[in-house]
């Protein structure tokens, strides 16, 4: 008996449902299946359900590979992320924005981590010059941001975490940092802090200027003693600002107020005060940024300004499809304004 030849087994996969099965399942052109696929409001809500259905039910997808020859577009957005740690959770709530705000269109996002200690332009060109993504998506500024250089000389689309001092416009979300320094200062000085001492980012970056800023002109408008600490910054790591803070603690103009643009810093400084015999509330106090209930979790009372890194994620994903789709500009610039809610200071207080 002859043998089969593989190719004409009845148990053999069928190919790969591509529109034109669609077509031929519905009768409809390809043209117009097309069409409906991308939701083309010319063509029929019926028939755009009908095609759709259909395709979930054949189980079709379209080709990434065919989709890029075609269109020159790969549909993916790449978020350039800088795996620090000072706000809790920074990393996860910045990629579920972005990640939900892409849920409702064809793009799809990709994450690329970008180390302290690497070139920050490496990632950047590449995915550039391999067209690896329609869109980036950069945390961290600088001022003069050589990454925002190359994708604005290259019409490349972009949006970033920060703002630069450029000339030029571009695309971004940023948070009011120097409200938040000044605010803090008040706040602290309320409850009768006199040396305050901030924990600012390393001196490279936009946001440091802006904390740098609201922080100096409230403690010049209030008198107070002014303390930035040397050898530490937000990027230091817990075990370095715990060992910073028992070095000062016991000194006779310690600061007794702190502001902490992240949580990280607070508990270590915090730590170090305690096992010194120094209560927060009698010894200290704090403003901490944070964007999450953690922190109140372990200090119930403790001063908190809120920063939405879930919302900046949605946020940048929106500008940056606007940019996508108009790459010569207007470009959506988004500020977020700290969400301040102190508890009232108990009236029986007394300065210190």
């Amino acid at each position: 008996m002859p043998t089969k030849k593989p190719g004409n087994s009845s148990s053999q996969p069928t190919s790969k449902p591509t529109q034109k099965t669609i077509a031929e399942i519905t009768g409809l052109a390809v043209t117009t299946v097309s069409r409906a696929l991308k939701g083309d409001d010319k063509i029929a809500q019926a028939t755009r359900l009908r095609v759709n259905k259909v395709a979930d039910e054949i189980g079709y997808f379209p080709d990434p590979a065919a989709q890029r020859l075609r269109t020159g577009k790969t549909k993916i957005v790449s978020l350039i992320l800088d795996p620090h740690n000072e706000i809790l959770g920074f990393g996860n709530s910045l990629i579920t924005g972005v990640a939900h705000r892409l849920a409702s269109t064809d793009y799809h996002l990709n994450i690329t981590p970008q180390f302290l200690q690497e070139d920050p332009m490496e990632p950047v060109e590449h995915i550039v010059r391999n067209r690896l993504a329609d869109g980036l998506i950069l945390s961290r500024t600088c001022p003069f941001d050589e990454r925002v250089r190359f994708l604005r000389e290259r019409n490349f689309p972009f949006a970033t975490h920060g703002r630069t001092e450029f000339g030029y416009q571009h695309s971004y979300v940023d948070y009011d940092n120097e409200k938040f320094a000044y605010e803090s200062v008040l706040r602290l000085m309320q409850k009768g802090r006199r040396r305050i001492c901030i924990i600012l980012p390393p001196a490279q970056f936009t946001f440091c200027q802006h904390l740098n800023y609201g922080y100096m002109r409230a403690i010049r408008q209030q008198g107070l003693d002014c303390h930035i600490p040397k050898g530490i910054t937000l990027d230091s790591d817990m075990p370095e600002v715990f060992e910073w803070a028992q070095s000062i603690v016991q000194q006779e103009n310690a600061p007794d107020g702190f502001i902490c643009p992240g949580e990280t810093s607070f508990l270590a400084i915090a730590n170090a005060y305690r096992q010194a015999g120094k209560e927060r509330g009698r010894d200290f106090d704090a403003v901490v940024k944070s964007s999450s209930t953690t922190l109140n979790q372990i200090d119930p009372h403790i001063d908190t300004i809120n920063e939405d890194i879930q919302e900046a994620g949605l946020l940048l994903a929106t500008n940056l499809l606007k940019a996508m789709e108009q790459p010569e500009g207007p470009f959506a610039q988004t500020i977020q304004n700290p969400e301040i809610t102190f508890e009232p200071l108990k009236t029986n207080r007394t300065d210190r």
